[in-house]
């Protein structure tokens, strides 16, 4: 299936393309502002629509409506020109029956995509979403969350209300937009957690001051937690890393602490490499990995998923340091010295042969896979 999906640039647009990368094989004909004014013509190659360009804040509140507006019917428009029938899946939003722009807004952008598909035979379904959070969320724009984890690294405390919130993990949206491509017509409405505002700016405290000077990984006994700690390791990556490890040295040698963990599962492993030999070539969707060398030199690489540039660390053995993941980062290690290379990694969950979280991609792509 061919897919248009709007506002593939965004926050929310990057983790459904992610998902759907990983687990689908549904081509993606993404949409970002630079090709908006080509939305007529790339409309007519595609099967569905995932409808995601919106805007969330701005300097005065009737742009935040009239932008949500003008999005959907320049899409109507498109729908329409290309005269046949075809899926739109809308992200919606809870806030529809509030009267604020950004409700008003996307009411009205629904009815207008409703409509125009209705009018081409086409089907619709409205995933109403809730608040929204995750890896590489913009502060100040895309969540709370999102600025409490730049306050959290930045050593500010915000404003913090005493309410409770419904949170959603935008992998957890981006399931439920790719579910709808095949839903019938309708609405439907994913469940987030809710969770008291100030319980999450305690539990990012609680992260922060275990892993920011040691790399000790908190307790993760929930799917909150985890989720909530990969949001903030992206805010992180890379200027945090690599994580200076302590060696413990006596006349018998060094000892040397890879992971300190203070709850929940996890799994070391050990593994040699050969000179010159790369393993990886792969991105995860939530497991948190760590790469620590024990013997040899190497370089770990990092590229984010539909980006070009690529992180590069030196590690050695001799001064050992760890390096974590970020989720959606396709990684690999390659041994650059002239003896055998020993690696630990570790992860945060057990292995699971009938679901792995891992999906393989070069680091270094090709010029004919450049990204735009």
């Amino acid at each position: 299936m061919k897919i248009l999906v709007t506002g593939a640039g965004g926050f929310l647009g990057w983790h459904v393309r992610l998902r759907l990368s990983a687990l689908t094989d549904h081509e993606v004909i993404p949409v970002y502002r630079s090709n908006w004014q080509d939305l007529p013509h790339l409309i007519k190659r595609a099967d569905s629509v995932i409808h995601l360009a919106g805007v969330n804040r701005a300097d005065r509140d009737d742009e935040v409506e009239e932008g949500n507006i003008q999005l959907a019917y320049d899409l109507s428009s498109a729908i329409k020109g290309a005269g046949r029938a075809i899926k739109v899946v809308f992200a919606g939003t809870i806030q529809t029956d509030r009267d604020n722009p950004y409700g008003r807004g996307k009411l009205a952008a629904q009815k207008l995509l409703e409509e125009a598909t209705q009018d081409v035979s086409g089907s619709f379904v409205n995933v109403c979403l809730t608040n929204l959070f995750g890896e590489h969320g913009v502060p100040f724009y895309n969540s709370f969350v999102a600025t409490f984890i730049h306050a959290t690294i930045a050593g500010k405390k915000p404003a913090i209300s005493g309410n409770s919130v419904e949170l959603l993990h935008a992998q957890d949206a981006a399931q439920a937009l790719i579910d709808a491509l095949s839903a019938r017509d309708g609405q439907v409405q994913p469940k987030g957690l809710v969770i008291g505002v100030r319980e999450v700016w305690d539990m990012l405290q609680e992260f922060h001051e275990a892993y920011e000077h040691t790399g000790d990984i908190p307790s993760l006994h929930s799917k909150f937690r985890i989720d909530l700690f990969n949001s903030y390791r992206s805010a992180l990556f890379p200027s945090h890393y690599p994580i200076r490890l302590l060696p413990h040295t006596d006349p018998r040698g060094s000892f040397v602490e890879t992971v300190r963990c203070h709850g929940g599962q996890g799994q070391s492993s050990i593994s040699t490499t050969e000179t010159g030999v790369t393993r990886g070539e792969h991105y995860h969707l939530t497991k948190i990995e760590r790469f620590a060398v024990i013997q040899g030199t190497a370089e770990i690489s990092l590229r984010r998923k539909f980006t070009n540039d690529v992180v590069t660390f030196g590690v050695s053995g001799d001064s050992p340091v760890a390096i974590d993941m970020p989720v959606g980062w396709v990684h690999n290690i390659t041994n650059t010295g002239d003896q055998l290379l020993i690696t630990q990694f570790w992860s945060h969950e057990l292995f699971r042969p009938e679901s792995p979280d891992t999906f393989a991609e070069p680091v270094q792509l090709s010029e004919k896979e450049d990204q735009p």
